[in-house]
């Protein structure tokens, strides 16, 4: 080497350029335009303006380190104290702490129930809006967080143990520990319904319940299969007690009852963590497995009646797997589209490449398709008296659970992809969403399960399907593809209705086209041209073959600045 050419100056080697910058500082809920103009159509501009301030704090640069940190650092078990008692205590992170305090403090467990009984008109579409925004950070503490929730209406089947627990669940004070509840300022609830030998199917439990007194009292054995956050306060839980209901068995009954962690006179229930579950993802949130040997529970709700008493809870719980998944695909897409706005290659920006373009402006409709259905969801909820809501409320549920959290891990995939192997990289935060893109489609019925439900409904409950109808007919008239697609699946449904032997092998694709056809008409109604026009040309043609960055036409550009991140 010359002394006149002495080479690259390896100094210049440690420049780093052409990296997009990291997605933070910027505002989540401001920067969702979907988002954003659903919570306004369903509860105003005023809950916009309170959502702000979670936005801006979910988009720091602090709350994604906690949620790494919180998925670094797994739970850990301890059965026992160093004297030898049995504990069976769960310790966390410092940062799932810090995550659990902002969820609980905004809100986001069961306080807008108490809100909506002090007359609050949008309570639920407000939290729906900040569980979805604040799951940007870590989804997995968003699993107590909506148990807890998910709670309080089933808790209703009994006055006492109602007035008992909600006001606890509603609290937006976080008071971790295992205490008495009268020594509390805060409760979270959790749900032990599944059982090694039965999964989904819980009327093959054999947890039994045996009565200790005249009022309600049991004492309960078993072992429960999969049991969230074992740290809760008190666990809704499914047991087979004496005599004959929802059990398969001669001489049993399904029942439902409330089991406290710790019992009223300071000791705790018998509620033994055998372990804690070696998950795919969700790895922040201590799924475990349970033994119950004598546990002190009280019945909730009529004996027998186990799986009515609990379906509340189940339904509230299914809404969270769609805003949930809803989050996971928003924060995927804000990702990519951020990535591909700095990144460039092949001698321009990747956002200016035709077919950057497509992929990410594909992504972009299938996020606000969710996110326009969730906070819908939500906005049935807040309207619990008028039977039209009841009734779309109940079809719509299992539509979206199925559907929404289906399309889930094919579209954080693509996302994660936009990024190359950067997007394969941990820190990146893509690798988190992508194992945990298949869980709401697991979580609360499968998607036979849910496909199953929504036959369940409209076999026994015929206003559903006029809700349904009535729902989609709003957008009549607005784009001939979405007209032609709500024919075309009242032909289907009238063939499948009309054809019970073949009903239960077409009630995926029955589900699937009811809910992409619900998904069209809210983007026809609501979202801008440009996102309608390509979600319904791609989803609802007779072209649509589930792969992303197909699309034939419309204005991409516009719909990847509009769901592109501004920091």
């Amino acid at each position: 080497m010359s002394l006149q050419n002495p080479g690259p100056d390896p100094h210049e080697r440690r420049v780093v350029a052409n990296q997009a910058p990291p997605l933070v500082g910027h505002n989540v809920v401001a920067t969702d335009l979907a988002l954003g103009e659903a919570v306004v159509r369903h509860a105003g501009p005023d809950t916009y303006d309170d959502l702000l301030p979670l936005g801006a704090m979910a988009g720091t640069a602090e709350a994604r380190e906690h949620g790494m940190l919180a998925n670094t650092h797994h739970p850990e078990l301890t059965p026992y104290d160093r004297y030898g008692h049995r504990i069976d205590e769960v310790a966390f992170h410092p940062s799932w702490h810090w995550l659990m305090q902002r969820a609980i403090g905004h809100g986001l467990a069961a306080t807008p129930w108490a809100q909506q009984e002090a007359g609050a008109e949008h309570a639920h579409v407000r939290r729906a809006a900040g569980f979805l925004a604040w799951s940007h950070t870590e989804p997995g503490h968003g699993c107590p967080v909506s148990m807890t929730y998910a709670a309080v209406p089933a808790l209703r089947a009994d006055d006492t143990l109602a007035t008992q627990w909600s006001p606890l669940l509603a609290s937006t004070t976080y008071d971790p520990g295992l205490r008495r509840a009268t020594d509390k300022l805060g409760a979270l609830a959790g749900m032990g319904m599944t059982e090694k030998q039965g999964g989904s199917d819980v009327r093959a439990n054999v947890t039994t319940a045996t009565r200790t007194s005249t009022d309600g009292e049991y004492t309960l054995d078993g072992h429960k299969w999969f049991t969230s956050a074992p740290m809760n306060d008190v666990f809704l839980v499914l047991a087979q007690a004496e005599g004959r209901g929802e059990g398969r068995g001669e001489g049993s009954a399904l029942t439902c009852f409330v089991v406290p962690r710790v019992l009223p006179d300071g000791t705790r229930n018998r509620i033994d963590v055998v372990r804690l579950k070696d998950k795919l993802g969700n790895r922040s949130n201590a799924s475990s497995e349970l033994e119950l040997v004598g546990t002190r529970a009280t019945r909730l709700g009529d004996e027998g009646r186990g799986v009515r008493t609990i379906i509340e809870m189940v339904a509230a719980t299914r809404l969270d797997c769609v805003l949930g998944s809803a989050a996971l695909m928003r924060r995927a897409v804000a990702e990519a589209s951020w990535h591909v706005a700095h990144r460039s290659a092949f001698g321009g920006l990747l956002a200016d490449k035709p077919l950057m373009q497509n992929v990410i402006a594909d992504l972009a409709v299938e996020s606000e398709a969710a996110t326009a259905l969730a906070v819908r969801l939500a906005a049935a909820v807040d309207r619990p008296h008028d039977p039209h809501e009841v009734a779309f409320r109940r079809i719509a549920l299992p539509l979206a659970k199925f559907w929404v959290c289906k399309r889930t891990p094919a579209m954080v995939a693509e996302a994660l992809e936009c990024l190359g192997g950067n997007g394969y990289v941990e820190d990146s935060g893509l690798p988190l969403l992508y194992r945990e893109a298949p869980l709401n489609s697991v979580w609360e019925g499968s998607g036979n399960v849910n496909a199953l439900d929504v036959l369940r409904a409209l076999g026994r409950e015929p206003a559903v399907l006029d809700a349904w109808i009535t729902e989609v007919g709003l957008a009549r008239g607005a784009d001939a593809v979405l007209d032609r697609a709500i024919d075309d699946t009242l032909a289907l449904l009238g063939t499948a209705l009309g054809a019970p032997d073949g009903l239960e092998r077409g009630a995926r694709r029955l589900a699937a086209r009811m809910a992409a056809v619900l998904q069209g008409s809210l983007l026809v109604r609501f979202a801008p041209p440009e996102v309608a026009d390509i979600y319904c040309a791609s989803r609802l043609g007779a072209s649509f073959d589930g792969v992303y960055g197909t699309l034939a036409g419309g204005d991409l550009r516009a719909v990847v600045e509009r769901t592109t991140p501004r920091s």
